[in-house]
């Protein structure tokens, strides 16, 4: 075997420029696929992280009928006594933390602006919120006791003209299906780096949310975080039995998963075009070695050299041409990982409902990704060698001889 490997990269050599632009098509196209992979990663992994922070948790605990679409503030849609509740779920051993959220629909106005909002009533004093309160680029986060003070996220303070200090006024919804409108002071202005939840969303302290909405000592849900995720599915479990229904974010972000399962079935027609065309720059490399080496070939059927050792020795060329293809995708695909992982790329944003994707992404590249194209893109090489590596097997030794 070595010595086929040898006599394969002398045989490389010997147009070291064709062998060259061979290896660098494949280092290409290799660096293109570790590009796009950590691109497709470092979104879907950036969606799901925002999404578990901010919208979802590992856990919710819910009223049988409400129903999340319509932002119902009915009592009998709400968690009664949530702090109590939540209080005791807190306690259980796998739960980093569990707080009360008020979820209610209103429209934000500031002189002649106005724009649909999504009004969440939290506890600032959950560590929960520490998200939020790493998000703010301006002013203070809430306070338990304030009743006139509401934070803001960038994209609606930029879209209404907003400061630290400017008045906002509210208009929501009731828990008897009327509307109420008060004035609020922008105590802060956030910003998760989500164009679309920034721009559509605002928070009050849960006190003030629960008296503004007429909900009194009732929630929306009771907002769960986990020391690990993949306990939720037990931790469900332990819930299961009150008069609440316990939801994991497995179940809450169905539309994600499957966004992603798509997503991942659409790459891998993508890398078998690519590495399509790949391999077949390395096949009319090696079609030509074989013609160019007929007499050689000849030579060797001649003094006895087997057919399957001559094809051995081809798919070993074959094979010494993937791997400097794949070192090549690895300097190629490393400069452009490391780029986009550590400057991004900006996207803006895309409008997709229920999917928190960061206006720029941040490329990720995991180590069972490069293997996984590695191994591909070295039998798509050897597979590409099969049909030269065939056809100088199969030539006789005489006709080989004369040239033909």
């Amino acid at each position: 075997m070595i010595q086929l490997l040898t006599m394969g990269f002398r045989d490389l050599g010997r147009n070291k420029r064709r062998s060259f632009f061979s290896a660098l098509a494949l280092g290409l196209g290799l660096g293109v696929l570790l590009t796009v992979s950590a691109f497709l990663n470092g979104e879907m992994q950036g969606a799901l992280e925002n999404t578990l922070r901010f919208e979802s948790g590992h856990l919710q605990v819910r009223a049988e009928s409400y129903n999340e679409n319509k932002t119902s503030l009915a009592w009998k849609d709400l968690v009664e006594n949530p702090a109590e509740l939540a209080a005791k779920i807190a306690a259980l051993e796998p739960v980093q933390a569990a707080t009360p959220r008020l979820f209610a629909s209103g429209i934000a106005n500031s002189g002649s602006e106005a724009r649909g909002v999504r009004i969440i009533g939290i506890d600032p004093a959950s560590p929960a919120n520490e998200m939020y309160q790493k998000s703010m680029l301006h002013g203070d986060f809430l306070s338990a006791d304030d009743r006139s003070g509401i934070l803001v996220g960038l994209a609606l303070a930029n879209k209404l003209n907003l400061e630290v200090g400017d008045a906002l006024t509210l208009l929501a919804n009731t828990s008897n299906g009327e509307t109420i409108e008060q004035a609020f002071t922008i105590r802060g202005i956030f910003s998760t780096n989500i164009s679309g939840y920034d721009r559509a969303t605002v928070f009050l302290p849960l006190a003030k949310a629960q008296a503004m909405t007429g909900t009194e000592n009732h929630a929306s849900t009771i907002f769960i975080l986990l020391h690990d995720q993949e306990q939720a599915t037990a931790v469900q479990a332990a819930l299961t039995g009150s008069q609440y229904k316990a939801t994991t974010w497995m179940e809450m972000n169905e539309l994600l998963t499957q966004t992603e399962d798509m997503a991942n079935s659409m790459m891998i027609f993508f890398y078998l075009i690519v590495l399509g065309i790949t391999a077949t720059v390395i096949t009319n490399t090696l079609v030509m070695s074989v013609y160019e080496r007929t007499r050689e070939i000849g030579i060797l059927s001649a003094i006895g050299m087997k057919s399957g050792r001559i094809l051995a020795m081809f798919l070993a060329e074959s094979f010494m041409l993937g791997l400097g293809g794949i070192l090549l995708g690895y300097i190629i695909g490393g400069v452009m990982v490391w780029y986009f992982s550590t400057y991004g790329f900006y996207i803006g944003n895309m409008g997709l409902t229920g999917i928190l994707i960061q206006d720029t992404i941040y490329a990720r590249l995991t180590v069972q990704d490069t293997i996984n194209l590695s191994i591909v893109a070295i039998i798509v090489t050897l597979l590409a060698g099969l049909n030269p590596a065939f056809l100088a097997s199969r030539m006789e030794p005489v006709d080989a001889l004369r040239g033909k």
